[in-house]
């Protein structure tokens, strides 16, 4: 479809993510990752364009879910590279920023996260926190997110198990972080399994 395509890491856009989301310490070969363009939709109907970094094993999947979401008017706010946001993933998820690739630990552990091997795509993440108690205390992040904590409530951009997003992300063998875990909630994050997730 014009305007969706996938290319290689050129040196023009190593140059945008070298020492953010691609740090001087990631494990990940770059040529494992692949470039995506694409088009999307927001609220309103407007088409956008996009842009997002993901691993080679998910790249034609990944673009054709989004791909299929446009032809739905499935609205997506923004998808652009976290690396506009310095790598930072509390102020991309707070701009709504849709996006994939960004070599960093799962909260509170030393584990690489998914995002970091390219291999999860987060949607929406203002709508749909993530939630979860660590030592009596319940993080929501991002952290202007509370007002969409309660699922039960409607309200713009949120995801369901039910909905277009999810069913497109788990055709393509993603797991949803909405109802993976029983301690934690994860609505805006969908991810390829390690063995044993």
């Amino acid at each position: 479809m014009e305007g969706f395509c996938i290319a290689d890491i050129d040196d023009k856009i190593f140059s945008r993510i070298a020492g953010k989301s691609y740090k001087v310490t990631c494990s990940l070969p770059l040529t494992d990752l692949r470039y995506l363009k694409l088009l999307h939709k927001d609220l309103s109907g407007e088409t956008l364009r996009g842009e997002m970094i993901c691993n080679a094993r998910i790249a034609a999947d990944v673009l054709e879910i989004f791909e299929r979401l446009y032809a739905a008017d499935y609205p997506i706010e923004r998808v652009k590279l976290i690396d506009e946001y310095g790598a930072d993933d509390e102020l991309s998820m707070r701009d709504n920023n849709s996006s994939c690739f960004n070599f960093r630990f799962v909260s509170f552990t030393n584990r690489i996260s998914r995002h970091g091997y390219g291999l999860a795509v987060d949607i929406n993440p203002l709508y749909n926190p993530y939630i979860k108690t660590v030592d009596g205390q319940k993080i929501i992040a991002p952290d202007n997110s509370a007002d969409y904590e309660n699922r039960d409530k409607i309200f713009p951009y949120k995801i369901t198990a039910d909905d277009l997003c999810c069913r497109l992300f788990r055709e393509k063998n993603f797991l949803w972080g909405g109802d993976c875990w029983d301690d934690e909630k994860d609505y805006q994050h969908f991810f390829i399994p390690e063995e044993g997730d």
